[in-house]
């Protein structure tokens, strides 16, 4: 039994990581019906730069405020400079080019930090906290509530707030929007600053268990992709779920199995997903009438 709950305990904490990863996917898609593959690469500015920072001196909750403001505005850049200017392109088009940010993100923190695997001191100590047999970590709790945190505060944002409401008429239909006096190209800004922030956040929160260095974006992003289409791309509560239940799945399969095998876990689910529920768990099914 302590043995099923330690399992439990690592999946759901990997899982909160996915699910504000994903998050971060729902954030953009439903301004912009975009999937950003750059996601995974705030996670790691957010851990790195926060590293960097504090090992030059600065106070750790100090340097993660730098850090997700600065990612932030890496990602109204990356709005501005790059999605912006092909507005009108294919979707496709568009995804390809958040690729292409991606490995040029990527790159850069090789050169502007190094290859080096980094961490630093959790924010609550290293004292494990016990649970009928099971162990977890003070920052693990950190992670947890990060994203439930997160996602209140999204699901407020969404459906509370005439702005939130402005991003999903936006997503909905562009130019209707532009007609009823809705600022697109404020959405669109918004979004992207709200998504790359929520990624260095899950950065910020999970370096001190799983460190960080320049190149663990691309996985992070995969899976997080993952996560957003279990639960129903562009659904918030679905993120959360989702990033869980990927959690979950990959703690189980690393406990029973085998680690080797817990990253195909991602890649089951997305071709489940594929295949038997397009729409995802809390996806909502469309219709087109011909």
């Amino acid at each position: 039994m302590s043995e099923l709950l330690q399992f439990l305990l690592s999946g759901v904490t990997v899982g909160a990581v996915y699910a504000l990863v994903a998050l971060g996917f729902t954030i953009i898609y439903n301004a912009s019906d975009v999937v950003n593959f750059a996601q995974g690469e705030f996670v790691m500015l957010g851990g790195m730069i926060t590293f960097f920072l504090h090992a030059a001196g600065a106070p750790l909750p100090l340097a993660a405020v730098i850090a997700i403001l600065a990612t932030a505005a890496i990602g109204v850049a990356m709005n501005k400079l790059t999605i912006e200017p092909a507005r009108g392109a294919p979707v496709v088009s568009l995804v390809i080019i958040t690729i292409g940010v991606s490995i040029l993100i990527r790159g850069a923190a090789q050169l502007i930090f190094d290859k080096q695997i980094h961490t630093y001191p959790a924010f609550s100590g290293d004292d494990p906290i016990h649970i009928l047999g099971a162990t977890i970590l003070p920052q693990s709790l950190w992670v947890i509530l990060g994203a439930v945190a997160v996602f209140i505060g999204l699901w407020l944002f969404f459906t509370r707030t005439l702005l939130g409401r402005a991003v999903l008429a936006t997503s909905n239909n562009r130019l209707a929007a532009q007609l009823v006096g809705i600022n697109t190209t404020f959405v669109m800004t918004l979004s992207f600053a709200l998504s790359a922030g929520i990624g260095a956040l899950a950065g910020v929160l999970v370096t001190p268990i799983t460190m960080v260095s320049y190149d663990v974006g691309l996985a992070l992003a995969l899976k997080g992709f993952a996560a957003a289409m279990l639960g129903g791309m562009g659904n918030p509560k679905g993120a959360l779920v989702g990033g869980l239940v990927l959690g979950l799945l990959e703690g189980l399969t690393a406990g029973y199995l085998s680690s080797q095998y817990k990253d195909a876990a991602a890649f089951i689910v997305i071709l489940a997903v594929l295949f038997f529920m397009p729409q995802g768990l809390f996806g909502r099914k469309s219709t087109d009438r011909v």
